[in-house]
């Protein structure tokens, strides 16, 4: 397979959905990058967390411009994550890679359970349930992160909404979290264990780039993200359900 014609095509649409909804896409770039032949833990998961960071961080300038990031509990969330994520990457290290694939199948579906059935309280959260929601949430979502490569977009954006932010402040102010663990989770595996295809990194990521901007202007201006987590929830349980067919009969 010619990675390099059909990857950045693919995850120009790919950014364009997930910038929609505060994710960096990480769920879909591994498997993507995985299936197409790289090897997951020192090619498919560094490159999926690099498009994550370059996904959700040009999608939270867009929003941070248009005033719809909560940045109190955004950077509670961040930080946080930041800290637990290099944590998650010394056990990628160690752990089997036959463990990580399926527990990212796991993942993978558990977001799109939790996307589903999301919904804002009718009273939003102190200040102070929302400091124990953003130190708890960001550390296990971190560690997370730094394990499977995963952002934890689609974790955060129900946790926000539930602390009492709207669909699209959620959406918005997880885009400003998922940058800061996608940061700290590429930086430790690019140290570690990462064998970068510079041409392939680069076009894929000038891609992402491209999506995450026209996608995050049109729900920044007009689209309410409701609609499309159905779509994006889908989409979540068929690659982990793939994930796991895949693993079984190799």
């Amino acid at each position: 397979m010619n990675h390099q014609l059909v990857i950045p095509p693919l995850f120009f649409a790919i950014a364009f959905v997930f910038s929609m909804l505060g994710m960096g896409g990480g769920q879909i770039f591994i498997p993507l990058l995985y299936w197409s032949g790289l090897d997951f833990k020192s090619q498919a998961v560094p490159l999926g967390m690099l498009l994550s960071v370059v996904n959700s961080g040009t999608a939270a300038v867009t929003y941070a411009r248009r005033r719809l990031i909560d940045w109190r509990i955004g950077l509670l969330f961040g930080v946080t994550m930041l800290a637990a994520a290099p944590l998650g990457v010394l056990v990628n290290t160690v752990a089997p890679t036959r463990l990580l694939v399926l527990s990212f199948a796991f993942f993978t579906a558990a977001s799109g359970v939790v996307i589903l059935v999301s919904h804002r309280p009718e009273h939003a959260m102190g200040r102070r349930r929302r400091t124990v929601l953003g130190l708890l949430g960001g550390g296990g979502l971190g560690f997370i992160a730094g394990l499977l490569g995963r952002g934890g977009g689609s974790f955060v954006v129900p946790l926000l909404t539930l602390a009492g932010l709207d669909a699209r402040t959620a959406a918005a102010t997880s885009s400003l979290a998922v940058t800061f663990s996608g940061v700290s989770s590429f930086t430790a595996h690019l140290a570690t264990a990462a064998r970068p295809d510079w041409s392939l990194w680069l076009s894929s990521a000038a891609a992402v780039l491209l999506g995450s901007r026209l996608g995050s202007r049109v729900m920044a201006v007009r689209l309410r993200p409701r609609a499309v987590k159905r779509v994006f929830a889908g989409v979540l349980f068929l690659v982990a359900l793939l994930l796991v067919f895949e693993d079984l009969y190799r």
